[in-house]
């Protein structure tokens, strides 16, 4: 524990801490203004650190966005996750709810996730289309065990390209929503859900 001057202690934050605040402050930052516009600086004194603490955890600039990236995957991932045993039918306006409150309440690491693709770092592309991938597979896993769908229809090749096609609707309107708080929540759910259960019932 370190005193400051007023007499008050602060806790020391542990390696794992600390590099969760710069993320977060990170993904404030790039979610507000382009890469080129956040300087290293910026986030160092906005965490309350030393620039050369920050490259201690991330030795560039381009490793600390790809960082920023990851996690906001990571967490929408968790997020999104399926119920086993459940229908993917019952579930995916729940599911739906989640991630758009989700969203709301962390619209900042929402837009710098998203703003990776347009990034003209090959690497930083790299983590972003992972990302992606991660959440396609996870859709088409929940299809597969469904017994209402199966690994028949999962596997077919234009139904990965429609949740594909679906996860770039999901993020356009979640996007625009951020812009615009004019629709609900649950007017935002319905849409999401109809444009993927259309697909699937064609």
């Amino acid at each position: 524990m370190a005193a400051n001057q007023g007499g008050r202690t602060r806790r020391r934050l542990s390696t794992q801490e600390r590099r969760e605040q710069l993320l977060a402050v990170g993904a404030r930052l790039f979610s507000e203004s382009p890469y080129d516009d956040v300087w290293i600086e910026q986030v160092a004194e906005i965490a309350g650190v030393s620039r050369g603490l920050l490259y201690h955890y991330f030795p560039t600039k381009r490793d600390f966005f790809a960082a920023v990236v990851e996690r906001e995957s990571e967490r929408m991932l968790r997020m999104t996750a399926a119920v086993p045993g459940r229908p993917v039918r019952e579930q995916l306006a729940d599911g739906l709810d989640t991630f758009l409150e989700y969203v709301r309440a962390h619209a900042h690491g929402y837009r710098a996730f998203h703003r990776a693709d347009a990034a003209g770092d090959q690497a930083v592309r790299r983590v972003y289309r992972l990302a992606l991938a991660a959440q396609e597979r996870q859709i088409l896993a929940a299809l597969a065990a469904d017994p209402e769908f199966g690994p028949d229809v999962a596997g077919r090749p234009e139904i990965r390209l429609a949740v594909r096609g679906w996860l770039a609707f999901t993020t356009a309107v979640c996007l625009e929503w951020l812009r615009d708080a004019g629709p609900s929540r649950e007017q935002v759910r319905e849409l999401c859900a109809r444009a993927l259960l259309g697909v699937l019932s064609s």
